[in-house]
């Protein structure tokens, strides 16, 4: 809750006038306290997850030819009572672990140091507060991953995400409710070494949700931020993790593809997308020469 009764009061303290932003903000959190605020994150949860991957369902459902040229795994689809177990499941997680968590956590972030009053951040501290964000995150949930995919950690815990080897949008927090627990760990350890404001960290955990949803969406689209990006993994890079089910020694990473580079785990990714290089220009050589067209699918013996 803010310490100010008026704008004039907050713009007296602040020894300049409100900007837009700032005015909005005072008008939407002045009476709501710190706490309820803080509550938001379990409302985006529920939110952005019922609604992000809407698109990716229908495309699932219609697979037209134009939409099928992009799905990594062509040949796996999966049927709505799937997707919808799939929804169900994850939305029983998130009651059942992410809203406790979500509430018993509020003293950490107030220990913290996250704050939620005025000034608001400018925009260049909010990109460089992300930016750091993601990098702790990148490589804590690089290593625990790691770790998941050990015969231990695979068989008690982490099988249970890999129960979809071809991925769609809502399979993205589909997981045992451990698992859950422990990468929550570095998703939150950036906001609790770099804290912001509540601004921030509603918009780290909404876009943080958006590219786990894009990540496995199961689609390599043009637009994808892969194609912009750089060492940014996308579908395609975690698509192929899923794709070599449990025995995967490849591509660990959760958003950036450096740790697997430099630690060696991209290895058989790359063999496998030099490999279908390879044959998508033998085959269109081979077309061009007998006057016939032939698409190569995407998937290929499974290989690590």
């Amino acid at each position: 809750m803010l310490p100010y009764r008026s704008l004039q009061e907050a713009e007296l303290a602040l020894g300049r006038k409100l900007t837009w932003a700032e005015k909005l903000w005072f008008n939407y959190s002045a009476q709501k306290s710190d706490y309820y605020l803080y509550c938001h994150n379990i409302l985006f949860f529920f939110f952005f997850f019922s609604l992000v991957p809407l698109p990716l369902v229908l495309m699932e459902l219609k697979f037209s030819k134009n939409i099928g040229k992009y799905k990594l795994q062509p040949k796996v689809r999966l049927s709505f009572s799937d997707m919808v177990r799939c929804y169900r499941d994850v939305m029983r997680l998130f009651v059942l672990t992410i809203g406790p968590l979500q509430l018993a956590s509020y003293p950490t972030v107030k220990w913290v140091g996250i704050r939620t009053g005025l000034p608001l951040p400018s925009g260049w501290e909010i990109l460089l507060q992300l930016f750091v964000y993601f990098i702790i995150e990148d490589y804590g949930n690089y290593w625990i991953h790691r770790f998941l995919h050990n015969k231990w950690g695979y068989e008690k815990i982490h099988h249970v995400h890999h129960e979809f080897t071809a991925p769609i949008g809502f399979a993205a927090p589909y997981a045992y409710w451990a698992e859950i627990l422990i990468l929550g760990f570095p998703s939150f350890l950036g906001p609790a070494l770099v804290p912001g404001h509540i601004i921030t960290l509603w918009l780290w955990f909404i876009i943080r949700q958006v590219e786990a949803i894009e990540t496995h969406s199961g689609y390599d689209f043009p637009w994808s931020p892969s194609k912009y990006i750089p060492f940014y993994g996308g579908a395609e890079h975690h698509d192929y993790h899923h794709f070599v089910g449990g025995q995967s020694h490849s591509n660990f990473a959760s958003i950036f593809t450096y740790c697997d580079y430099i630690y060696g785990t991209d290895k058989g990714y790359r063999y496998h997308k030099e490999t279908l290089k390879m044959l998508k220009e033998k085959w269109s050589s081979s077309s061009e020469q007998n006057g016939n067209g032939y698409q190569i699918s995407n998937q290929d013996p499974k290989s690590d």
